[in-house]
């Protein structure tokens, strides 16, 4: 292996982890802004979200470049490929938090009321599957990502138990239905966030092991057989 190519793998790298700083700090902010009812700060996150587009952009360009100069076979193939969908996993999450942040702007302009479902404790949840990814990713440490894996179903459960609520809510207090649906949105955009961080995960592992873990039940503690022997392809 050249050692231009070793520079152009640890240049990627670099880029995603810098893009996933931008990310997780485009979600903590968006999360902040609901709770604190902020529009200045919702405002501030819609704006940032061109930062996000644009770091999404050039780091698929420099994968797809690293293809087509050094066409990357085995373990190397495996990591452009896992950071190509990564990026665009991350970008996306990126977008999520902007809707939040709409959905806060939106919010603060209206009276108070009540959050029909366990935002802090659904938003904790979500942030910190999001940095564990990430830590997973810096670290190369797989078995946090298998964590991000098992956390996904809690989310989930959250988010089916705010659509009941939102529609108790709505029959009890039709004025509040623009209110409602716009929160629904939110707890919705938290749980793609973690669907998408949930992908980002799987793409770690697939770097790490060479296998493909989609679709498949993991549950918390468990790993596949080729994590628990270590063994990873080359």
């Amino acid at each position: 292996m050249s050692q231009h190519f070793v520079h152009e793998i640890e240049r990627l790298k670099k880029r995603l982890l810098s893009l996933g700083a931008l990310v997780e700090e485009s979600v903590h902010r968006a999360v902040l802004s609901v709770q604190e009812r902020d529009a200045r700060l919702a405002t501030q996150i819609i704006k940032s979200d061109a930062e996000i587009d644009r770091a999404e952009v050039e780091l698929e360009e420099e994968c797809l470049k690293v293809l087509a100069l050094h066409q990357p076979v085995a373990s190397d193939l495996r990591f452009v490929v896992a950071v190509l969908k990564i990026n665009n996993d991350l970008e996306r999450i990126g977008d999520l938090a902007t809707n939040i942040a709409s959905r806060a702007f939106y919010l603060s302009s209206q009276a108070p009321t009540k959050i029909p479902f366990d935002f802090f404790a659904m938003s904790e949840k979500v942030e910190l599957m999001l940095k564990t990814a990430l830590d997973s990713l810096v670290k190369g440490d797989r078995a946090l990502a298998y964590q991000v894996l098992a956390a996904d179903d809690e989310v989930d459960a959250i988010n089916r138990e705010m659509y009941t609520r939102v529609e108790r809510g709505i029959r009890q207090s039709p004025d509040e239905l623009e209110r409602l649906i716009h929160m629904l949105g939110v707890s919705r955009a938290l749980e793609r966030i973690a669907d998408h961080t949930t992908n980002v995960a799987e793409d770690i592992i697939y770097m790490q092991e060479g296998q493909i873990v989609r679709h498949q039940t993991v549950q918390p503690g468990m790993q596949t057989p080729r994590a628990q022997s270590g063994n990873k392809a080359g």
